[in-house]
C-alpha cells in the first residue's frame, strides 16, 4: 500500500509549510492541491474570464497547461510554462480560488490530476477534500485547525514579512469569510471526515505538529 497521507483543513490551519516538513522528513513528495485552485483563479483573473460563470471557468480549467514540480524550496506550480508559486499567494488569488474550486467539474478535472499522481508514489497531499473525496482511502487522514483567530494572527505576520499593509481585523475578516465560503459550497465543501483525525494546532509549536503526524504516519506504516 501507498503510504499516502491526506490533510484537510481551513484557510491559514499552516497545512502546507507543515506538510512540506513533514513530507521532507519522510523522504516522500508533498501535492499542494490548494496551488492548482490557485493557478486556476490567477489564469482566470489574467485573462478577465468572469469568476462566477461557470461555463467560461471550466472552460478555462479545460484548456489549463499547469505542472507541478518539486524544487529546492519545496512545490513549484507553473503555468503556461512559468513559475508562479509567488503570484498565486496572494488576497485576491485566494478569494479566486475559492471561488472556482465550487464548480463540480472544475473540481472533477483537479480532483482526477491529484489522484494520478498520488498512485503513482508515496505522497502527502493537502487540501479541503483529500480525505473526503480525492484520498478516502489513504492509510492517514487529518484534519488540521486552528481558532480563526490564531490563523489570521499567523497569516497577518506572514504577510507583514512579505510586505503587506493590510490589518489583523482586515485579515481575520479574510479569513471568517473565506471559511464561510468554502464549508458552505456546494460541490464537496470543506468538512472533516468521519475517519480523519482532529489536529487542532491553536496551542502547538510547528515542531509539536510535525511530530504529532510523523507518529501517525509511524503508525500507519507498522500497521497499528
Amino acid at each position: 500500500m501507498r503510504l499516502n497521507i491526506a490533510i484537510d483543513g481551513p484557510v491559514g490551519a499552516g497545512k502546507s509549510s507543515i506538510a512540506d516538513a513533514v513530507a521532507q522528513r519522510l523522504g516522500i513528495l508533498h501535492l499542494d492541491t490548494g496551488a492548482m485552485y490557485r493557478a486556476l483563479g490567477l489564469k482566470a483573473l489574467m485573462t478577465g474570464t468572469d469568476l462566477q460563470d461557470e461555463n467560461a471557468v471550466t472552460e478555462l480549467c479545460e484548456k489549463l497547461d499547469l505542472d507541478v514540480g518539486y524544487g529546492e524550496s519545496g512545490q513549484r506550480t507553473m503555468l503556461d510554462g512559468k513559475d508562479v508559486s509567488g503570484q498565486i499567494r496572494t488576497p485576491e488569488v485566494s478569494m479566486a480560488a475559492s471561488t472556482v474550486s465550487r464548480y463540480a467539474e472544475v473540481r472533477k478535472m483537479m480532483v482526477r490530476r491529484q489522484q494520478e499522481l498520488a498512485a503513482k508514489q508515496d505522497m502527502l497531499v493537502d487540501g479541503r477534500d483529500i480525505c473526503t473525496t480525492v484520498l478516502p482511502n489513504a492509510p492517514v487522514k487529518i484534519y488540521l485547525t486552528a481558532s480563526s483567530e490564531e490563523r489570521a494572527k499567523r497569516r497577518w505576520k506572514e504577510n507583514r514579512e512579505k510586505g503587506s499593509a493590510e490589518s489583523y481585523e482586515e485579515v481575520l475578516q479574510a479569513v471568517i469569510e473565506r471559511d464561510r465560503q468554502d464549508m458552505n459550497r456546494a460541490v464537496e465543501p470543506l468538512r472533516q471526515a468521519e475517519d480523519a483525525i482532529l489536529l487542532d494546532t491553536t496551542e502547538m509549536r510547528f515542531d509539536e505538529v510535525v511530530d504529532a503526524i510523523l507518529r501517525m504516519a509511524e503508525e500507519a506504516k507498522n500497521g497499528q
